[in-house]
């Protein structure tokens, strides 16, 4: 006697209400490349940072293709109370609701262990570590009230290895990627999915000045050239996406095998 198989999981109902997500430092780099790429696989994207004509120039971006999305000020380096007053303003611009959250803000002093100020010590640590924690204790709860929601933390390849510089953005970012698993199982099983993208050596222009350095960094990976913007954000789309729905507490490397084979 045979039985026919039954279906391994259930097909999501579509939500007829538009997508809305956070992402965090958007107004350059990563992040708006992050918040064009959502805008256009159709998200209301809440693009936010400390400046604003950086910010409004991402928003006309995305709306002058016909995407939707809204600037909403913030320093992520502020005390908690602040942190949760963000939360509600970003949530109040959204629309009332957030179904993801992007962590993508991220302060990287270049210097070593002994260079470090003890100011550039506590704004790395605010930003980097404390602020993705805050917020998402303050949004986690109302997408594990509706049963679902995404949360992507943005890691790095550099948490992965030892490095005479930067020593301590390496050690947030280890963190987070560590924060992200933790939240995988907590809030998981109430239907939110938390995973990591994690890029390598990327073009951003925060190191414009610094091109001749990242090609000799990644001369010698499988990709053989940096990483661009656009690369992280598809990236993120696709883990915020339903495609992505049976994917929980991994950090998909982004990296151009930069980690896999890092050359010696």
């Amino acid at each position: 006697m045979t039985t026919s198989p039954t279906s391994s999981a259930p097909t999501p109902v579509p939500d007829q209400q538009p997508r809305t997500v956070l992402v965090t430092g958007s107004t350059s780099g990563i992040g708006a490349a992050t918040a064009r790429t959502l805008a256009g696989h159709g998200w209301r994207v809440v693009v936010t940072g400390r400046d604003v004509d950086r910010g409004a120039a991402v928003v006309a971006d995305i709306e002058g293709v016909g995407g939707r999305a809204v600037f909403v000020t913030s320093d992520l380096a502020g005390p908690p109370e602040e942190l949760r007053d963000f939360a509600r303003a970003a949530t109040r611009a959204a629309g009332g609701r957030l179904d993801a959250v992007v962590h993508n803000a991220a302060l990287c002093p270049a210097v070593d262990t002994l260079a470090l100020t003890d100011v550039d010590l506590e704004a790395t640590l605010a930003v980097n570590v404390r602020a993705p924690h805050v917020l998402t204790a303050a949004l986690a709860p109302a997408m594990t009230e509706r049963g679902h929601g995404a949360i992507v933390v943005i890691g790095s390849w550099m948490a992965h290895v030892g490095h005479p510089f930067v020593g301590l953005y390496s050690a947030t970012k280890a963190a987070e990627i560590q924060l992200a698993r933790s939240w995988a199982a907590e809030f998981g099983p109430r239907g939110v999915r938390v995973n990591t993208v994690s890029p390598g050596a990327t073009r951003t222009p925060i190191n414009a000045s610094d091109g001749d350095v990242i090609a000799r960094m990644t001369s010698g990976i499988p990709a053989g050239r940096p990483g661009a913007p656009a690369e992280i954000a598809e990236a993120v789309a696709w883990l915020l996406s339903d495609a992505a729905r049976y994917v929980h507490g991994a950090e998909l490397a982004v990296d151009g095998g930069i980690t896999a084979t890092r050359p010696s």
